[in-house]
């Protein structure tokens, strides 16, 4: 992969990893309009690694609640007076991030195979923009994050397990259905990002052996996409945060239906391959 192919992907990844808009869908399309084999197993695994670059932008940001979490937690397994907040939402994040896990070992095939395809991701963007727009209606945004459950946890978790169809997108998936649970809107996007970080270095990690043994993709290039996605991904996550304490998630949704539609279009029309 050419240097400059790996900028703009980076790029790509680190815009809208946070965003409810589909990293994952955004990198199939770019990767396709880069002539890039989309469901080459190196580029499924490019695209998973650079994912990576935006979760350490993310623990970085986040640095001082991961720090506090970790720690209350640690101290809970061994004294029952340390079980507090911090303690509980330290098994929060290990519960909601099992689904996904579980999730992609059982379905490894479908997700670098057949649901690389931009038929997926362009239905995807569309219909999920209803569930969205269902859960900024319905969601009462009542409780905030020292209000939330193991349940929140579980359900969001399983939710996150969406994301796995390329255009649904992990935030936009745990996000609505945090609402759903009645989260207000930035309790909601910083317990998607908290499980973000395990679920998506997992997958980073699971994916490298692909990423740097394929013919499609290189050290360089992988290197390159990492460290410009982490440099976006953190300016997008300040910008994320400012956004939803004062606007809801409809915002992206017009964006989200219009890109499906065009895609729909260009593949209906033949202007682009599906894979």
């Amino acid at each position: 992969m050419e240097l400059w192919k790996s900028v703009v992907l980076g790029v790509v990844e680190g815009l809208t990893e946070f965003l409810p808009v589909s990293s994952t869908g955004h990198l199939t399309v770019a990767e396709k309009l880069l002539s890039l084999p989309v469901d080459d197993a190196s580029v499924t695994g490019y695209t998973a690694v650079i994912q990576v670059g935006a979760i350490v932008a993310a623990i970085i940001y986040f640095f001082k609640d991961i720090v506090r979490i970790v720690k209350g937690f640690v101290l809970g397994l061994f004294s029952k007076r340390h079980r507090g907040f911090d303690y509980r939402f330290g098994w929060y994040v290990i519960v909601g991030s099992l689904p996904i896990a579980i999730v992609g070992l059982v379905a490894q095939d479908a997700i670098t195979g057949p649901l690389r395809n931009l038929w997926v991701v362009a239905l995807a963007l569309i219909l999920w923009s209803a569930v969205m727009v269902y859960a900024e209606r319905a969601g009462r945004q009542t409780r905030g994050e020292r209000s939330t459950k193991f349940s929140d946890a579980l359900i969001i978790g399983i939710a996150q397990s969406a994301a796995l169809f390329p255009g649904v997108s992990r935030s936009g998936a745990t996000i609505s259905f945090g609402l759903l649970r009645d989260l207000d809107r930035v309790t909601a996007t910083r317990l998607s990002f908290f499980l973000g970080i395990p679920a998506l270095l997992g997958g980073g990690v699971f994916e490298l052996k692909d990423a740097l043994t394929g013919p499609s993709v290189g050290v360089p290039a992988l290197a390159v996409g990492t460290i410009v996605s982490f440099i976006v991904g953190y300016a997008s996550i300040a910008w994320l945060l400012r956004f939803v304490g004062k606007h809801s998630l409809v915002a992206f949704v017009w964006y989200r239906v219009l890109l499906g539609a065009a895609l729909v279009v260009a593949l209906g029309t033949g202007v682009l391959a599906a894979t």
